[in-house]
């Protein structure tokens, strides 16, 4: 896994980073979702490399093998915008200025984030099985609240932890035999960390929170992505089931919008690498 990639720790201010990275050519960055680590996207980072470009996979904060912030009353210190922050520090660090960045599920916020927040660094954006937090709840009807309770359950204090620690494998019933053995062992080693466990959490008490004040400032303001945008939802996940068409979601969001779908289920990079890659060397190198 990640052969010929370095694979280092770098400081970032408040937090180290775990980052692997290769490759000659434009920067592409690659942000997981949870409970996953950087490790998600190791059947595609070397499919980039060898089609050109610089790939560089990193645990977000408070995920995987980085660090963990100190948790505060409003869980600012996990928000997407702090993330986003660290995130550019990290591409700085390795010469990085302008990058192209893709995320996926919790990492498609960060991702966006950083189009927001960072538009003189995101050169392309990358938005996979998410929309904006504060679309997903604008819209949160019976149906949401049913199947994505754990949004929910996620932002109570202490007892999700007690839950998904009592259990941890339980809790996420991840398959070694589709994500690939090191790539597993890297889950279930965050998964039965339990600082990681509550790092992870502190992500969606952010989102219910300060990162829905943050996207909803940026649309009362008329902020919304300036670089090419493309979004790609999985085709046996529940994007349209929820949303119907997600392009039409995320339109007043980004001005320059494509998107189309994988055949895959949730984790498009671990379960269907060809076409994922495909798409994103298409509309990378465009």
């Amino acid at each position: 896994m990640f052969d010929d990639f370095t694979d280092e720790r770098i400081d970032v201010g408040e937090v180290e980073l775990r980052v692997r990275h290769a490759g000659q050519g434009p920067p592409v960055l690659l942000v997981h979702g949870h409970p996953r680590t950087g490790a998600t996207w190791h059947r595609v980072a070397p499919r980039l490399v060898a089609r050109g470009f610089t790939v560089v996979c990193p645990d977000m904060r408070g995920y995987g093998q980085s660090g963990k912030a100190r948790i505060l009353p409003d869980h600012s210190q996990q928000s997407k915008r702090a993330v986003a922050a660290d995130l550019v520090q990290l591409m700085k660090a390795l010469g990085h200025a302008t990058f192209a960045v893709a995320g996926h599920d919790r990492g498609c916020y960060v991702a966006l984030r950083l189009a927001l927040d960072h538009p003189e660094s995101v050169s392309r954006l990358v938005v996979m099985d998410g929309v904006p937090i504060s679309e997903a709840l604008a819209r949160c009807d019976a149906k949401f609240a049913h199947d994505w309770y754990h949004w929910f359950f996620f932002a109570q204090p202490e007892k999700p932890e007690r839950a998904i620690m009592a259990d941890p494998d339980a809790w996420y019933s991840a398959r070694p035999e589709s994500m690939g053995a090191e790539n597993y062992a890297e889950l279930r080693a965050a998964i039965h960390d339990p600082e990681t466990v509550r790092a992870m959490l502190e992500d969606y008490r952010a989102g219910l929170g300060v990162d829905r004040e943050h996207e909803e400032a940026d649309r009362q303001a008329g902020r919304g992505v300036r670089c090419p945008t493309l979004l790609l939802w999985s085709t046996r996940d529940d994007m349209e089931d929820l949303y119907g068409d997600p392009l039409a979601v995320w339109r007043p969001w980004a001005s320059d919008l494509r998107g189309e779908p994988i055949e895959s289920g949730h984790h498009q990079a671990e379960e269907n690498p060809e076409d994922l890659t495909e798409a994103l060397h298409r509309f990378l190198s465009a």
